[in-house]
This record gives C-alpha cells, sequence and structure tokens, in this order.
C-alpha cells in the first residue's frame, strides 16, 4: 500500500510551471519522484523551475510554451519524448482570467480567456494524448475551478464559462479514453493564493466575503493541490477517471 502514491520513474507535464499553482505543483511531483517536463509562456520562469527541481536532487526541463499553438506544444512534446523517452502524466495548470462585468466584456478579452483556458487545455492535452493512447497508459489532471460547478459573479463569466469547459472536456476525455487505459480527471480548487488573484488579496473587504463563504475559513495555498494532484495521477487513483475533485475548503458543500 506504501508504493501507491509512488511517482518514482515517472514523466509528467506541467503546464503554468512557472508561478503559482503549476509551480507548486511541478516541485511538489517532483519531491514525489516524478521527473517533470516544465512549460510555461514565461521560459525563463519555466527554466527557473527546473533549476530548483534539479538543485533538490530532481530531473526536469524547462520549456517556453503558449499552449495557445499546437505546433509550439508539439514541439515541446518530442522534446520531452527525446530527453525522457516517455511521458506518463500531464497537469494542465496553466491558465488565466480577466474580470468585467459581462455587458462589458471585450470580444478579444473573452477569446483570449478561452483560448488559453479551455482551447489550450484541449490542445496540450490532444498532443500528450497522443502517446499515452498508443502506450495504452497515463494519467491527465486539469485544472479547473471551483467557478466550473457555481457561478462567482463580480465579472467572472468568461472565467466560470472556461473552467465548465474544462470539466466538460475532461469528462468527455475520460469515457473516449477508458478503453486505452488513460484516466482524464480533475481539480476544483476555491481561491488559491496565487498572483492570479492578486487583485483580490488587495481588497480587504472583498477578500473577507469570500473567506466567509469558505467553511475553514481561509484562503488555499499552492502546495495543499500537490496531495490530491499526486493521488490523481498515481495508482492510488487507478479505478478514479473522469472525475472533478473539490479542493475547496468546503465552499461547494455549503
Amino acid at each position: 500500500m506504501s508504493n501507491l502514491f509512488d511517482l518514482s520513474g515517472r514523466v509528467v507535464v506541467v503546464t503554468g510551471a512557472g508561478q503559482g499553482i503549476g509551480q507548486a505543483l511541478a516541485l511538489g511531483l517532483a519531491e514525489n519522484g516524478a521527473a517533470l517536463v516544465c512549460l510555461d509562456l514565461n521560459g525563463e520562469a519555466a527554466a527557473a523551475t527546473a533549476t530548483t527541481i534539479t538543485r533538490r536532487g530532481g530531473a526536469a526541463l524547462g520549456l517556453p510554451v503558449d499552449v495557445r499553438q499546437s505546433d509550439q506544444i508539439d514541439a515541446a512534446v518530442q522534446h520531452t519524448l527525446a530527453h525522457f523517452d516517455r511521458i506518463d502524466g500531464l497537469v494542465n495548470a496553466a491558465g488565466i482570467t480577466v474580470r468585467t462585468p459581462a455587458v462589458e466584456f471585450s470580444p478579444d478579452d473573452w477569446r483570449r480567456v478561452i483560448d488559453v483556458n479551455v482551447v489550450g487545455t484541449f490542445l496540450c492535452t490532444q498532443a500528450v494524448g497522443k502517446h499515452l493512447v498508443a502506450r495504452r497508459r497515463g494519467s491527465v489532471v486539469n485544472v479547473a475551478s471551483i467557478a466550473a460547478l457555481a457561478a462567482m459573479g463580480r465579472g467572472n463569466t468568461a472565467y466560470t464559462a472556461s473552467k465548465g469547459g474544462v470539466a466538460a472536456l475532461t469528462r468527455e476525455l475520460a469515457v473516449e479514453w477508458a478503453p486505452f487505459g488513460v484516466r482524464v480527471n480533475a481539480l476544483a480548487p476555491c481561491h488559491i493564493r496565487t498572483p492570479l488573484i492578486e487583485p483580490i488579496l488587495r481588497d480587504q473587504d472583498l477578500l473577507a466575503r469570500l473567506v466567509s463563504n469558505i467553511p475553514l475559513g481561509r484562503l488555499g495555498e499552492p502546495a495543499e493541490l500537490v496531495g490530491p494532484t499526486v493521488f490523481l495521477l498515481s495508482d492510488a487513483a487507478s479505478l478514479v477517471t473522469g472525475h472533478v475533485l473539490a479542493a475547496d475548503g468546503g465552499f461547494l458543500a455549503r
């Protein structure tokens, strides 16, 4: 039983690994034995995360990738296969938000959120999934949000729609790829203390209202998503697919 959560010898690709949730997950998965491929729009940030892993004794690559560009994703996958010879898992953590009242949302901002959060998640999963399906094994973890399952208000229409799309995509691919032994799941975190919510952290009244809706009485920290992600990638979750796992301090239980 002690080996169920062991990721030793597995190669995991993490998008958005330059900061925030993606960075925390890349570092945490490395601590649990995985070799990491750190992808980020900011190539220097991706390289810095990879360097931290290697300095701690792990194995890692850091590559610049815009998740909206399939050619860049394909190149990163080929680089990964040339370096590590295989891929065992993918974590789609790259994501953005734009907070604007619905009646004022520009088409360009709407498309940008959808393109990064939904299209980017699909393109990365498609590119890695071709390899996983061919090997008939592997696990994908998409970072969705409580916004996939509950309305957020406050100008979050694009973000909420995008994360709902991620949850739906997760279920669809889980069913399509189950016959090939590939599992696809998602996380639904509450508000996590990252640069993405910096405006909220500066507004003490808004922050207090958000926290009041979380039964545990606080925001989440990026490192608190490592355990659920390790679980979903590991053999401990061998019967789990198509699931959206809430890591939300009880938000959705209210």
